[in-house]
């Protein structure tokens, strides 16, 4: 179910003095992405601002996602919190909005151990949605190692991870050490999507997807038919942009590459600001050479 490029959805919001929700903004969006032959969206992740989203709001995108995909693609929702309590709340609500299944990040300031790791997902697998594991070191400060996502993996709910920790050798022992569990393992790097894939990988959830969506839609259509030639030169054709998606902290740079393409988007919420003049005029020439 949970395979090819899933974009990781951003939130838009109107430019008014509250950032409000951009509701239709958001659904043209992913009308937008389902038009471009995408594999699922996932809202509320990390891209989608679900730091700064309001319980009702991730409700709210979350129900307005699924209306608009209307079961043609899976929706992943991001419900996790360093607040095991929290997660539950919104998993569960993500369930109840019918939700395909949930993308949950590691647990990110309190640095449980180990057993409250195992715990802490179970508890969420338990309200009986497929979910993926969230490893990105980078925002959590803490690695999921391959044991303990080994672990997790023989839960019958936990059905995959995003492995945003940029360690191949890492992602490679995750492959290896599942490859007797119903468990998938996904990029969360659009950078080493075509690597990961070589490792039996099965696609990438994606910052790079809202604003490329068919070419990165092709790229993993040419390594399913394995035609891999054509698919190394999507990857290299598309790093230009993978890395412009990263001159600022995600999903700044990414927010403002939609607009300028004349989708939704609108400011991020404090305490992440606009791109600057200098990154937004880098921005602009990247995008240039895909138009």
């Amino acid at each position: 179910m949970f395979e090819g490029v899933l974009p990781a959805i951003i939130t838009p919001f109107k430019r008014n003095d509250r950032l409000d929700l951009d509701i239709e903004g958001l659904r043209a969006n992913i009308e937008f992405l389902l038009s471009k032959g995408v594999h699922g969206i996932v809202p509320c992740g990390s891209t989608g601002e679900s730091a700064t989203l309001t319980f009702n709001e991730h409700e709210k995108v979350i129900e307005a996602t699924v209306e608009v995909v209307d079961g043609k693609v899976p929706v992943v929702a991001g419900t996790g919190s360093n607040n095991t309590a929290e997660a539950v709340v919104l998993t569960k609500a993500a369930k109840d909005l019918e939700a395909d299944g949930v993308l949950v990040i590691s647990p990110y300031y309190n640095k449980p151990n180990r057993s409250g790791l195992i715990k802490h997902y179970t508890r969420l697998a338990d309200l009986d949605i497929p979910v993926i594991v969230y490893n990105v070191p980078g925002r959590t400060g803490q690695n999921l190692d391959p044991t303990l996502v080994a672990e997790l993996a023989k839960h019958p709910n936990i059905v995959g991870i995003k492995e945003a920790s940029g360690d191949i050798s890492q992602i490679s022992k995750i492959i290896e050490m599942t490859r007797d569990e119903e468990f998938k393992v996904i990029s969360g790097d659009d950078g080493i999507t075509f690597p990961v894939l070589a490792l039996g990988g099965v696609g990438v959830i994606s910052v790079a997807a809202n604003v490329e969506p068919a070419r990165m839609a092709a790229m993993y259509e040419y390594y399913r038919t394995g035609q891999i030639n054509k698919a190394r030169d999507s990857h290299f054709q598309l790093s230009p942009l993978f890395r412009s998606m990263f001159i600022d902290t995600n999903p700044i740079p990414v927010k403002k590459a939609m607009e300028l393409r004349g989708h939704a988007g609108g400011p991020p919420r404090l305490p992440l600001d606009e791109l600057d003049k200098e990154k937004t005029a880098q921005l602009q020439k990247v995008l240039q050479t895909y138009d």
